[in-house]
């Protein structure tokens, strides 16, 4: 769907809301909403959100793994594979 199909004013949103929470999922990922000709905000269905959501907490994951990389917090897979045979269950 075109970018310009997804934007909506609030007067827009006031007056068809209950067909846009119905067409949501099927049409598009997310919807626009214009206040005085500015966006101010993004509606999503939930799936989308949801999603959205897991993306980030996967960035979020690989951003502290590579800080960490980084500083030096680092333990090798084989020192962590002996320890776990040697019965030292902590790695730290």
């Amino acid at each position: 769907m075109r970018l310009s199909n997804q934007i909506k004013s609030i007067s827009y949103l006031k007056a068809h809301a209950a067909e846009i929470i119905r067409n949501l999922g099927d049409e598009c990922d997310s919807l626009i909403i214009t206040q005085n000709g500015e966006a101010k905000v993004i509606i999503q269905d939930i799936k989308s959100y949801e999603e959205t959501q897991e993306t980030l907490a996967l960035l979020k994951i690989l951003a502290l793994g590579n800080r960490q990389i980084e500083e030096g917090k680092v333990v090798l897979a084989t020192d962590v594979i002996n320890r776990l045979r040697e019965g030292k269950g902590s790695i730290s």
